[in-house]
């Protein structure tokens, strides 16, 4: 699974995310692979975990909590996150991480 940014009027982007549940707070890890490894604080029981991390995202990317939806991976820590207004590169600046191959 790899990050895809798509352009369109309504722009969004795919980013493959590795969550990591139960951590002792929420955070961006950086690059694993293809995909963003981030800390979720919350337990993986009855989607506590995707609602905490789509909440994190969203206010780390500073973007109403629906602009960020799991599109793949309910139940799975890889998942693919659905970002609406930004492009992949907006994503990955707001979230600090280096660009991918550095």
């Amino acid at each position: 699974m790899s990050a895809v940014e798509k352009s369109s009027p309504a722009a969004f982007c795919l980013l493959a995310i590795k969550a990591i549940p139960n951590a002792p707070r929420s955070e961006v890890i950086g690059w694993l692979g293809d995909a963003v490894k981030i800390k979720v604080h919350a337990p993986p029981v009855e989607g506590r975990a995707n609602e905490v991390l789509c909440t994190f995202l969203a206010e780390s990317l500073n973007l109403p909590q629906r602009a960020v939806t799991v599109l793949r991976g309910d139940t799975s820590r890889q998942k693919t996150i659905r970002i609406s207004g930004l492009s992949l590169t907006d994503v990955t600046q707001r979230l600090g991480l280096p660009p991918k191959g550095l």
